[in-house]
């Protein structure tokens, strides 16, 4: 698995607009991605800042959404953003969260 980090200085009181293009605008465009696992946002609105990281099933999946798709996402983004994200690219070495998710959702239908 790989994973796209992407660091972002947000502008004033964007938190929440940034929280609603995500949901409902960048993870649709996401899904319909080749080999695109899971999303997961970080926002710290007291320092307006955010982080993203995206989980792809190989590096080639990874660098085509950074080709393409990735392109949309900025435009999506100008409104909330100010300068250009930082992205940067990791091999997963490990996870709990896609393994606890499963275990949850299992639970559920226990219980």
């Amino acid at each position: 698995m790989f994973g796209r980090q992407v660091i972002m200085q947000l502008k004033a009181d964007s938190a929440a607009e940034l929280a609603r293009i995500i949901k409902l605008e960048i993870i649709p465009l996401q899904l319909k991605q080749r080999g695109f696992r899971d999303e997961t946002t970080f926002i710290a609105p007291e320092r307006s800042k955010a982080i993203t990281s995206s989980f792809w099933d190989t590096k080639e999946d990874a660098e085509a959404y950074g080709r393409t798709g990735y392109l949309q996402v900025l435009a999506a983004l100008s409104e909330v953003i100010e300068g250009t994200p930082t992205v940067e690219t990791f091999a997963i070495a490990s996870s709990t969260f896609h393994g606890a998710v499963a275990q949850r959702v299992v639970a559920q239908k226990i219980y």
